[in-house]
């Protein structure tokens, strides 16, 4: 049975970073698992992360649905689309993934979330982890899109005002009653005196801190010449802190 992991925060906190290194441990860690990676942010960057291309998401194959000739006589339209939701899995050596992109209509998610659903159901199962990258607002843990949860990080920066947010973002999981395991909170872009600083509003949250990501400047590197983070070097002080965040959380 497949093991659900998700990577929730506002954005702008470092969740896609965060998500891509955690995968880069785990499978350091563990070479023969097989991992699903899910980009649900519709902000989707997982991808660049993680070195690998998306030609399409579920969303832009919901819009090629939407005109009837595209959909082959004689074929059922959610027969069609479940054909053509195989095309939005991309496929690597170490990690598939799977893009949501941005949302259909005035904000509506309805029927891609139903997709997303029953995709992560049915494709899940063949995966010993699923990682999932969500939006800010928790729509696909609301919805129940996701599952079940076994394991989920709220990432905050190191400022009050994010580790605030992080605090609501607890707040949010609990109120929803979802299958959701262990919850941990996980600051970035720390620097020697940030969790200090931090202590009180980080008690607030009701959080289990299990792990700080200091400020790296090879992830900043990274970013800026556009190159995945998965290919950092083992001497990234961001990539020994995710490490340890691993070891802690005992995913595997």
């Amino acid at each position: 049975m497949a093991k659900y992991v998700a990577v929730a925060g506002k954005g702008g906190v470092g969740k896609t970073t965060f998500t891509a290194l955690l995968l880069r441990q785990v499978l350091r860690n563990h070479k023969d698992i097989s991992i699903l990676a899910v980009d649900a942010d519709p902000n989707a960057n997982l991808n660049e992360a993680l070195g690998l291309e998306v030609t399409t998401t579920i969303s832009e194959l919901l819009e090629e649905t939407k005109n009837p000739k595209s959909i082959p006589e004689g074929m059922p339209k959610n027969v069609f689309v479940e054909y053509k939701l195989q095309q939005t899995l991309v496929e690597s050596q170490d990690i598939d993934l799977l893009v949501m992109g941005g949302p259909q209509g005035p904000g509506c998610y309805c029927y891609p979330n139903d997709l997303l659903r029953k995709y992560l159901e049915d494709l899940g199962g063949s995966y010993d982890l699923v990682a999932v990258d969500t939006e800010a607002g928790l729509e696909h843990i609301s919805r129940r899109t996701i599952p079940h949860i076994d394991t989920m990080f709220v990432i905050s920066d190191s400022s009050a005002r994010g580790i605030r947010s992080a605090g609501r973002v607890h707040d949010l999981i609990k109120g929803l009653h979802s299958a959701v395991g262990e919850v941990y909170l996980v600051v970035t872009k720390t620097t020697e005196d940030s969790l200090n600083s931090l202590s009180e509003e980080i008690a607030k949250t009701g959080l289990n801190l299990i792990g700080d990501i200091p400020l790296d400047p090879l992830v900043t590197k990274q970013d800026l010449a556009g190159e995945a983070l998965y290919v950092l070097p083992d001497e990234s002080v961001a990539v020994q802190a995710v490490q340890k965040i691993v070891e802690r959380s005992r995913i595997f």
